[in-house]
């Protein structure tokens, strides 16, 4: 496909529309054959995709090197390659509570560290795992409330004095292009703001066709500051792919009733207008002119397939499917939308 291009904050840096989220290579829920990687990797490179992003903890280092491998031949100026810091992984093949997250994720176990040798040393043994000679965006991962409970306080205190500093350094000497936060919570964003200059926020399920509260305050000050939004968790964790069925996951765990109910309500509006509910919801971020990529995440090649089918679609979404979704009360009255 031929994907429209955005830039990054004020950087160089320019990406495709969408990109490819490599949570699932670090076999998040599912262990992925190396062929069936290899396989993927390569259908997404020739579907157009050039924004990938990974992290330590996505298998314990295993999508990063996944990554590495897949991306290591390719043309260095053609893709903009994405990976995080906050966590340190250290050798230890034993039981983990995050591992069951993982199908046989290395032997590692990933341990927080938010402080300015802590970055530093995740951005070098980053670069080791992807055998790549440089990473373009580097985003502070998992910092939040939801995230930390009780230790938010002091873990966000380390992070904003400790490895915003790295961060920032590492931009200014030229050694990365972007920096940021990638989170599931756009209000540790927006505080974040008050002690750095960020280019670009990844943002999970906090900017989609369920939920825009990140409408009140953030995304108008990201817009002020000149900072991209990369949207991941365009499906809510999974509802907005396949509707409000039984099983459908909101936010990592079963969707209650209310996310069943309000999703239902927006697949109707959908089907009325002969617009699949995937469709609409990859669309949707990308009307928000702060956003500049959305990262939907992929373990197969027919999910692969289903996407492709899926973004050709969400070209062609009919702006009386915004309206009819305001006017039932089902999107936020101030979500940026096309208008004709």
């Amino acid at each position: 496909m031929a994907f429209a291009t955005r830039r990054i904050g004020t950087t160089g840096l320019v990406t495709t529309e969408y990109g490819f989220g490599g949570a699932p290579l670090g076999n998040m829920f599912r262990k992925i054959p190396e062929t069936e990687v290899e396989a993927l990797l390569d259908g997404v490179w020739e579907a157009g995709f050039r924004f990938y992003d990974t992290a330590p903890y996505y298998g314990f280092g295993l999508s990063e090197r996944r990554f590495g491998d897949g991306l290591r031949e390719r043309p260095r100026d053609s893709y903009v390659l994405s990976t995080k810091v906050g966590r340190l992984l250290k050798p230890n093949a034993g039981d983990h509570p995050a591992r069951q997250e993982f199908w046989s994720p290395m032997p590692f176990e990933p341990v927080y560290d938010y402080s300015y040798d802590g970055v530093m040393r995740s951005f070098e043994h980053s670069l080791q795992r992807l055998g790549i000679d440089r990473i373009d965006v580097l985003l502070m991962h998992d910092i939040g409330r939801v995230t930390h409970g009780v230790r938010h306080e002091e873990l966000f205190r380390i992070a904003m004095d400790g490895g915003a500093k790295a961060l920032g350094e590492l931009r200014d000497q030229g050694v990365v292009q972007a920096i940021g936060l990638g989170v599931n919570e756009w209000e540790v964003c927006e505080a974040a703001m008050d002690f750095a200059r960020w280019d670009c926020f990844l943002l999970a399920g906090r900017y989609t066709l369920l939920e825009q509260e990140s409408l009140a305050s953030f995304l108008p000050r990201c817009l002020k500051e000149q900072a991209s939004v990369i949207v991941g968790g365009a499906y809510n964790s999974g509802v907005l792919a396949t509707g409000p069925v039984a099983g459908a996951h909101y936010n990592y765990a079963p969707a209650p009733q209310w996310v069943l109910d309000k999703v239902g309500r927006i697949e109707a509006v959908c089907r009325d207008h002969g617009v699949r509910l995937p469709a609409a919801a990859l669309a949707f971020p990308l009307t928000h002119p702060a956003v500049a990529c959305v990262i939907p995440g992929m373990s197969r090649t027919t999910e692969l397939a289903a996407n492709l089918s899926i973004l050709d679609e969400a070209k062609r979404i009919p702006v009386a499917l915004w309206r009819d979704l305001k006017a039932a009360g089902l999107m936020r009255e101030d979500a940026p939308v096309p208008t004709a």
